[in-house]
């Protein structure tokens, strides 16, 4: 199937409010384009470099979601026209994405990270650390973010049972916190998972442009 097919398809099998992010990481300009032409405007992007070189050949009108591990240096060069972004997982992070959003005249959308799943490999707070976050003075002295929720990543496991419980525990997180609407849970390999457990936004790669080829970074 073409990837215009595959958004199509994936579309008719999420309910209308759950938003589809393209993980369009190391894919060619003109596979992004291909999804853009199928009316995909959510894209997710890994590496700094890559969204901003994507964001410069690309419509504007592209809404650029960051999703991996941002290191604060190369915040300033996304600040100018990211939408949101989903990996904020420490308040060194948010103080320097406000201070960036804030020479650019900017409000960010950001999700904190949750750390999750049974795994060293990934980042993220636990619950206790989000929480003394979101109270914090340091955190309410901020006016140029925007939390907007909760991004998570479950184990990497076929275990689908340990899946669904990672997923009710960070829905049951969120669900403390009404104000923030977003919950950024579910990949191509465990989507519908997450949405049975309140996902609003899920990020697809595979299943939009093939496996990946890094050989394209």
């Amino acid at each position: 199937m073409s990837i215009s097919e595959n958004i199509l398809r994936l579309k008719s099998l999420i309910p209308q409010q759950v938003t589809l992010i393209a993980v369009s990481k190391t894919k060619p300009i003109t596979s992004v384009l291909e999804a853009y032409e199928a009316g995909q405007k959510d894209f997710g992007e890994n590496y700094v470099q890559e969204l901003v070189d994507k964001h410069i050949e690309l419509p504007k009108d592209i809404n650029w979601h960051f999703i991996g591990h941002l290191q604060t240096n190369k915040v300033k060069y996304i600040a100018p026209f990211v939408y949101m972004i989903h990996g904020v997982d420490s308040i060194k992070l948010l103080t320097e994405i406000n201070k960036e959003a804030k020479k650019n005249n900017r409000v960010i959308n950001c999700l904190l990270q949750l750390y999750i799943a049974k795994e060293e490999t990934k980042f993220g707070l636990d619950f206790e650390e989000a929480s003394a976050l979101l109270t914090s003075n340091a955190f309410l002295d901020l006016k140029h973010i925007s939390i907007q929720g909760f991004m998570a990543m479950a184990s990497n496991t076929d275990d689908e049972v340990q899946i669904e419980n990672e997923f009710k525990n960070v829905l049951q997180f969120k669900n403390r916190y009404p104000q923030f609407p977003i919950l950024s849970i579910g990949m191509s390999s465990d989507y519908g998972i997450a949405i049975k457990q309140g996902s609003t936004h899920i990020r697809v790669g595979s299943l939009i442009f093939g496996e990946r080829n890094y050989n394209n970074k």
